[in-house]
C-alpha cells in the first residue's frame, strides 16, 4: 500500500520525524494537535479545525473520523471540551477518550487531539 505524508509545514517535523497525518490504504491517523487560544474551548476548535485541514488533505473529512484522543491538563475543564467536540462532531459521534496528562509541550496550552479515521 501506498504512504502519504501530510506535512503542516512545521520546521520541528523532519527534526522530530513525525507528520501532522500519515495515509495508509483507507486509514488516516492524525498526530496530537495542539491549538491557539486563551481559552479551553478556543484551543480545542483551533485543534479541531487544523485536524480537519489535514483529513482533508489527505482525502477525508471529519465523517471519516472512527476515534479521537483529548489529552487534557486539567480534568476538571473536561466538559468544556467534551461540549466543543460535539458541536464539531455532532451526529458523526467517533469513539472518544479524555485522558488527563501534567503538561504538555508548551504550558499555555490546555488540549492536545488525535484523530483517526477511515475512508
Amino acid at each position: 500500500m501506498t504512504r502519504v505524508n501530510i506535512s503542516s509545514g512545521s520546521e520541528w517535523e523532519p527534526r522530530i520525524g513525525y507528520s501532522r497525518a500519515v495515509r495508509i490504504g483507507n486509514q488516516i491517523a492524525v498526530s496530537g494537535t495542539t491549538g491557539a487560544g486563551d481559552t479551553l474551548a478556543d484551543q480545542t476548535r483551533a485543534a479541531l479545525k487544523t485536524i480537519e485541514a489535514a483529513l482533508g488533505e489527505a482525502g477525508a473529512s471529519l465523517t471519516d473520523v472512527i476515534r479521537t484522543r483529548m489529552y487534557l491538563t486539567d480534568m476538571s475543564t473536561w466538559e468544556e471540551a467534551a461540549l466543543v467536540h460535539g458541536e464539531v462532531f455532532g451526529e458523526i459521534r467517533p469513539a472518544s477518550t479524555i485522558l488527563e496528562v501534567s503538561s504538555l509541550i508548551d504550558k499555555g496550552l490546555f488540549i492536545e487531539i488525535e484523530a483517526d479515521a477511515v475512508v
